[in-house]
């Protein structure tokens, strides 16, 4: 399995990582060519130049604006990457990233997530920042993305809302649950762009890898930390690794006295904070009373943070846990054009091989109301697009004039 390995022993922020994926191997013209539809003013322009820092040499990126560009909301980026000519899952990654940066603002200033404005994140050199990064991760087809913990910096940033200390406020927010460390550098070492890139991309956490190195690159920054300090630069790998069962904590308990309601609630609530997988099973406790099994599945590093869920958002008064082995196979998403609209895909490979896909579920049942289509019909018409026989399965299913 191919991956992306981040070591940012020095932090992150936007343009390292740009510059660190344009010195793996990423063509700068592929970027060039995202940033022409976005509409970011007609001195915008970026700039890859080899630099060094500490005596190691990498790729350095200048983004060049116009001053007084307006701060965005979301809403605003939403408009901006729906009016850009980029392929559907770069533009959902980007978005994706987006979203965390204005979740975070939003908790940070006691605001609604639209009446958010983004600062520096909404200025031109951010925006391409972040499309950026979705370009080069979908430019180098890697199965998964890991990361060692992210070093956070220390003292304090100049921002928009003036001093704040390192990390700041929404850094925080949005590693929330992330291993970090701090204090390599007294100064503000990985942003809110970085954090919001490494959050979303990465797939598990981990200081030792097994793996066999393809290549690497170096983002250089802007700012010498120094000569007793470590160097400021993002250093990332492209490498091989086997698939080898994963160590992860499964956390049970069993409850006896809440509603169906609140156990979804709390199902919903854990796979969107980050649980592997929320299952529950049906038992009979004490008193011959009928109950369920609550077991959550977390990385090794989650496992405080979800069993202060279960003790939070259920009723239970003791957590098992267990150590256990999983093994995975990676997934790759896919967007495939029908004659209905355009439909992800969610493929399962093993090895560097294919060995199964299918179309995304509620992709499928929108387009079966929108059709007025029943569901076989339009998996049908979808898995045949797949396979390039989308005329006959059209012609044999559509109602006339419908598609």
């Amino acid at each position: 399995m191919k991956i992306l390995y981040y070591d940012p022993f020095a932090g992150i922020s936007g343009d390292m990582n740009m510059a660190a994926l344009v010195d793996l191997g990423v063509e700068p013209a592929l970027l060039q060519e995202a940033f022409s539809g976005l509409g970011l003013g007609s001195e915008f322009s970026v700039e890859f130049s080899k630099a060094e820092s500490g005596c190691i040499c990498g790729t350095r990126c200048e983004v060049h604006c116009e001053e007084g560009h307006t701060h965005q909301g979301l809403a605003d980026i939403e408009q901006i990457l729906a009016g850009a000519d980029l392929a559907e899952p770069i533009r959902r990654t980007a978005l994706a990233i987006f979203h965390r940066v204005a979740k975070a603002e939003a908790k940070v200033h006691g605001r609604e997530l639209y009446e958010v404005h983004f600062h520096e994140i909404g200025a031109a050199d951010s925006i391409a920042d972040i499309v950026g990064a979705a370009v080069c991760f979908h430019a180098l087809g890697v199965e998964q993305v890991w990361s060692a913990p992210l070093e956070l910096g220390g003292g304090v940033v100049r921002c928009a809302h003036g001093l704040l200390p390192v990390p700041a406020p929404a850094t925080v927010e949005i590693l929330r649950g992330i291993p970090t460390r701090l204090g390599a550098v007294e100064k503000e070492a990985t942003t809110p762009t970085g954090a919001a890139i490494i959050a979303e991309l990465a797939d598990r956490f981990t200081t030792r890898p097994a793996m066999t190195l393809i290549a690497s690159g170096h983002g250089i920054g802007h700012r010498d930390n120094g000569p007793d300090a470590v160097p400021n630069l993002l250093r990332v790998y492209l490498a091989e690794i086997t698939t080898e069962p994963a160590r992860v904590k499964l956390l049970c308990c069993n409850v006896d006295d809440m509603t169906g309601e609140a156990l979804g609630n709390f199902m919903e609530l854990a796979i969107a904070k980050g649980a592997q997988d929320c299952s529950f099973t049906a038992i009979q406790m004490k008193k011959n009373r009928p109950a369920v099994e609550i077991a959550l599945l977390c990385e090794e590093f989650a496992e405080d943070r979800f069993r202060e869920l279960l003790f939070r958002h259920t009723s239970t008064l003791g957590i098992k846990s267990f150590s256990i082995c999983k093994t995975a196979l990676a997934r790759h998403e896919r967007t495939q054009q029908t004659p209905l609209g355009p439909v992800r895909f969610k493929e399962a490979w093993h090895n560097g091989r294919k060995l199964r896909e299918k179309p995304e579920f509620e992709e499928c049942r929108r387009l079966a109301k929108q059709y007025d289509l029943s569901l076989d019909e339009v998996l049908e018409i979808v898995r045949a697009a797949a396979r390039g026989e989308t005329q006959r399965a059209l012609d044999g299913n559509t109602k006339d004039g419908e598609a």
